[in-house]
């Protein structure tokens, strides 16, 4: 394992600033908070703090920017966020290098700018869906529907894939009308100061889109409660995601949408292809350090072919490569920072006691925040580490005889984000389909495969509302009834 100083410029070389009203400034106090590289521990960045003041500096720019905004036509939005994803689409690299030098994300295996750019080339001219409905069915009357932006939208996203995500929340937001403040992860900084440098490359409008850094209990509280922010767009932690929840509804009843943790199954039957099984649920729950909401972290696999599928599983770990997130040859990064350490150390120790440890752990011989891709079997089911979100690379692998067992056993969470099940039975597949309290399930195939064209969002604690093309512009629009009468 290679545990050499990130090769990244020095600290004066990132944005740091907040990005309000088309410009970018310091903090309004002046205050800042350390962003420390996962390999060296080392800080690497200061980065502005956004105050209460500047969170509010920044939702009165986006209410002062709606409505020229929302008066423009789908084509002159359309032409900036075209504008937008060819820039992003230019600085992929750069990117991919802030988010390894950030959070650890290997540049090896970083996909989250084309996927960005995918989404606001669609949004680009997705905002002519936003259509209401007529109807002539009551005598004397012509009625109809509008569908209207709400104004200023927050956006809090998360460390993990925080590009994508960035995207994935500003460009239906914008494509219907409104305007934008968005807050980032204190983890994960970086990307979203750089994205907020094309976004005024790209002539945005001042207000539009404002970029906020900081942490949540100051900035994404603020916007949370706001009396002038309508809607608020979540990705994150279930803790997070209630807190907001109650401070939108004691403030102005905001609408919310939440996309939250997951626990998710993964279920292997006898039948399967078991290599192919073995190597996606491997790589769903080893992929970004195990950072990933929708990770495997349990895997039930039939007990007569458990003994295979362990030895196979065991073995795609053997390409797994730790060290520096900037080497192309490195596959496994480190955790994000020390709370994430610490947190899958603390998840590691309740594994060790609970369940059988065999493979992968904690290694010593290392400056930074590594966990290896770890292995409990026989781990019982109302153990802590089968109930909470470790958000790491540890998964549990347990075994089970019946398909009504299994289902049951899959359901019996707090969680319902994504479940997945390998059979070559297309009968057992739907059933495990409608019987799956998830909002993805996956027959073939694991996370983080996912749909483009349809919606993604949990069932039960795993968040409110769905994101998608289809979907996410629905979110961000309000629906008028019109009643005309006639004659």
């Amino acid at each position: 394992m290679s545990t050499k100083a990130m090769t990244a410029p020095t600290s004066t070389k990132y944005e740091t600033r907040l990005f309000i009203n088309g410009e970018f400034s310091a903090a309004s106090d002046g205050g800042t908070f350390p962003l420390n590289s996962p390999l060296t521990r080392e800080t690497v960045a200061l980065i502005s703090e956004a105050t209460v003041m500047d969170t509010n500096r920044a939702v009165a720019a986006a209410k002062a920017a709606s409505p020229a905004w929302a008066g423009l036509s789908v084509h002159e939005r359309g032409a900036y966020m075209n504008n937008l994803a060819s820039l992003i689409a230019e600085s992929e690299k750069e990117l991919a290098s802030l988010e390894a030098i950030s959070m650890g994300r290997p540049i090896s295996g970083y996909w989250d700018a084309k996927a960005a750019v995918k989404k606001l080339q669609y949004f680009a001219t997705a905002g002519w869906n936003g259509q209401g409905r007529t109807s002539l069915n009551t005598p004397g009357f012509i009625n109809l529907t509008l569908r209207q932006p709400f104004g200023v939208v927050a956006a809090i996203i998360p460390w993990n894939v925080p590009v994508y995500v960035f995207i994935n929340k500003i460009a239906p937001a914008i494509a219907a009308g409104n305007t934008v403040v968005l807050k980032s992860s204190e983890k994960a900084p970086l990307t979203s100061a750089k994205l907020a440098g094309l976004i005024q490359k790209a002539g945005f409008p001042p207000g539009v889109i404002n970029v906020l850094s900081g942490h949540g209990h100051i900035s994404g509280a603020t916007l949370a409660s706001h009396m002038d922010v309508r809607l608020i767009t979540f990705t994150g932690s279930g803790r997070t995601g209630r807190l907001i929840r109650e401070a939108a509804t004691k403030s102005n009843m905001k609408n919310v949408v939440l996309e939250l943790g997951g626990k998710s199954p993964a279920v292997i039957f006898d039948d399967a292809d078991l290599e192919r099984a073995a190597k996606e649920t491997f790589h769903s729950i080893q992929w970004n350090s195990g950072q990933a909401c929708m990770a495997n972290s349990r895997v039930y696999v039939h007990a007569s072919v458990a003994e295979r599928f362990l030895d196979l599983f065991k073995e795609c770990a053997k390409d797994v490569r730790l060290g520096d997130p900037l080497n192309p040859e490195v596959n496994h990064g480190p955790q994000a920072d020390i709370a994430q350490y610490d947190i899958v150390k603390k998840y590691f120790e309740i594994g060790n006691q609970d369940g059988k440890l065999v493979l992968g752990g904690v290694p010593e011989d290392t400056t930074g925040y590594f966990i290896q891709p770890t292995i409990f079997v026989e781990t019982p089911e109302s153990a802590r580490i089968m109930r909470d979100e470790v958000f790491g690379p540890i998964v549990n692998i347990n075994i089970f005889t019946d398909e009504d067992e299994v289902i049951q056993m899959a359901n019996d969470t707090e969680f319902g984000l994504y479940s997945a099940i390998y059979t070559r039975d297309i009968d057992r597949a739907m059933r495990f389909a409608r019987a799956s309290e998830a909002g993805t399930v996956a027959i073939n195939c694991t996370s983080p495969t996912g749909a483009f064209d349809l919606p993604f969002g949990g069932y039960k604690a795993s968040g409110i509302a769905r994101e998608g093309i289809h979907d996410s512009l629905d979110n961000y629009l309000e629906t008028k009834t019109v009643i005309i009468r006639t004659g």
